[in-house]
């Protein structure tokens, strides 16, 4: 990225290029400044070039907010499961004091402390869903 700056005061300049250069370094990048020749060098056409095709532009903007929604998901499952373990530990802690926690289910009754954390949340999403 190029970012040209410009001002009638040399102290202003030399400002910027501090505050330009301290952003870019909180950001992990170093700032360089070019010379002009360089500058018109990478202006020159190429017959290389790309353009942008509006379609696959058009098909990643829809497919962001599924992706967005997707990583939401993914933490809330990530959530729910570090709460399932440490409830299924604590099952398995009172079992050993001879404590047995039951869930009712709509199979019966299951002991938690037999279940893992994908079970117990299978199990507690299939509750929540009603019967079809």
């Amino acid at each position: 990225m190029i970012i040209h700056v410009d001002s009638s005061i040399a102290q202003n300049l030399t400002t910027a290029t501090r505050e330009l250069a301290e952003l870019t370094h909180s950001w992990g990048h170093d700032l360089h400044e070019i010379t002009t020749d360089t500058v018109n060098a990478a202006d020159a056409p190429r017959d290389n070039e790309k353009g942008i095709d509006p379609v696959a532009l058009s098909a990643l903007m829809l497919s962001i907010p599924s992706a967005a929604l997707a990583v939401t998901d993914l933490v809330d499952r990530i959530q729910k499961r570090r709460r399932a373990t440490d409830l299924i530990h604590r099952a398995q802690q009172l079992a050993d004091q001879h404590i047995n926690l039951t869930l009712e289910t709509q199979d019966g009754p299951i002991e938690l402390a037999s279940l893992d954390p994908d079970q117990l949340l299978n199990l507690s999403a299939t509750e929540q869903d009603p019967p079809t």
